[in-house]
């Protein structure tokens, strides 16, 4: 619910979210819809969506502000009337008790609920859901910040769910990287039969593809699951060595358990990525653990005072080059004391590119010791170092170039510590 949503504003990541779940429990989304603050498309869509399916979980359109419709439609669509819930305005009263502030009048609105529904308590914020029925359809109603949403619907939503016995859904998400959404459909070959079960399908997303593994219908749970497992397994051998992993699992968080398995650091070193490699490691709860910490060296100069990275380097081949992301990663490994660093030098644009090096060129480094190295003086290390630096044509859009880039350095390093030849890894990046 919201003109924020319909004028691409905002992102439903709520819609993603709540369907994820529902699908776990069995139950299949058949439609998202996207409605505008307005009262008369907002009923029309409750009545049509209920008189075809029996369940729907709206988010947004609960706040206090006259543009805030969800209460009032629901009521409308189901032929009630808005009554004011007690328990809910104490709710919304202590609230703000709790936090010194006097409550705005305003803010009553949120303690309506149409007379034959119930109000969901919200621990999170003042807006209560509501689950109410049109007709024979279920409806709950949640707020729209997800750090609200989430908690009710798995308070509220999830426990109440009625789900078929005798269907089965069983599911696998495997998740590559660098490699093109078609060309994993020619791996794949007759495996993406729309006909065939279980049903796979790819979807591409920030130079990630996965592959969807959907059963549906009336096979024993186990079964199900064995079919399931048994196309993942083929999928998974056609896609070598490009899967890094399933289901919840993104790369950077396979990347830490693989260093936190080997008992083994990370440092990085970022120029044109400015900060965004490390950004995605430390958004995985439990990095430190493996991630020491890093450099953005976004002028030459920090380069060379930060990283040791000779000038005549730079002034030879250009900052954008394998000896320089070599020096950078080379750099970071012997400061931090690392076992592994990752370094990233490029143009990400709009400007600054040039015929022989154009507006995506990136080169990556990836720099570690040999397992049975131990830290010992510079020079004697620097000759047993393991170095890969590659170059790759990212395309020429500046946020897909930086976020390509900092993940083709997970996968090198990712490759590395599961004894992948890091050869296969596509310098020319898939749109």
């Amino acid at each position: 619910m919201g003109d924020e949503l319909t004028l691409g504003q905002k992102l439903d990541t709520n819609g993603k979210w709540i369907a994820e779940r529902l699908v776990d429990r069995g139950i299949v989304p058949v439609e998202h819809v996207t409605v505008p603050d307005d009262m008369d498309a907002t009923v029309a869509a409750l009545r049509r969506l209920a008189s075809g399916v029996d369940l729907i979980v709206s988010s947004g359109g609960l706040g206090p502000t006259a543009d805030d419709l969800t209460r009032h439609a629901v009521a409308m669509a189901g032929d009630d009337t808005l009554i004011e819930d007690a328990g809910a305005r104490d709710q919304i009263e202590r609230y703000f008790q709790e936090r010194g502030r006097e409550m705005p009048t305003l803010n009553l609105v949120q303690a309506l609920r149409p007379s034959r529904a119930r109000s969901l308590r919200n621990d999170h914020g003042t807006a209560p859901g509501i689950c109410a029925k049109i007709g024979g359809c279920d409806v709950y109603c949640l707020p729209g910040p997800p750090r609200e949403m989430t908690p009710m619907f798995l308070t509220y939503v999830a426990p109440s769910l009625r789900t078929d016995s005798a269907r089965s859904i069983a599911i696998r998400t495997l998740h590559c990287f660098g490699i093109g959404e078609s060309d994993i459909a020619a791996r794949l070959g007759g495996m993406m039969d729309r006909a065939r079960s279980p049903l796979v399908g790819t979807t591409a997303s920030g130079g990630v593809v996965s592959v969807r593994i959907r059963y549906e219908g009336n096979f024993p749970e186990s079964d199900a699951q064995q079919l399931v497992d048994e196309s993942a397994r083929r999928a998974s051998q056609a896609c070598s060595p490009f899967v890094f992993g399933s289901g919840e699992q993104s790369l950077p968080s396979v990347v830490l358990d693989s260093l936190r398995r080997h008992g083994q650091t990370l440092a990085v070193a970022e120029s044109c990525t400015g900060g965004m490699l490390g950004e995605m490691i430390t958004g995985v709860p439990g990095s430190s653990d493996s991630f020491i910490g890093g450099w953005i060296t976004y002028s030459n100069e920090m380069k060379m005072r930060e990283l040791g990275v000779i000038p005549v380097l730079i002034s030879t081949h250009g900052a954008v080059s394998r000896d320089v992301a070599t020096s950078m990663a080379a750099g970071a490994l012997f400061e931090s004391g690392a076992d592994h660093a990752l370094a990233i030098t490029g143009i990400a644009g709009p400007g600054g590119g040039t015929e022989q090096k154009p507006v995506g060129t990136v080169w990556v480094a990836l720099v570690s010791k040999p397992p049975s190295t131990s830290r010992t003086e510079r020079a004697q290390a620097a000759q047993t170092l393991m170095v890969d630096a590659r170059q790759f044509r990212m395309g020429n859009d500046r946020q897909s170039i930086r976020e390509w880039s900092s993940r083709a350095a997970l996968m090198m390093l990712w490759m590395r510590l599961a004894g992948v030849a890091v050869t296969p890894l596509l310098r020319q990046m898939p749109d």
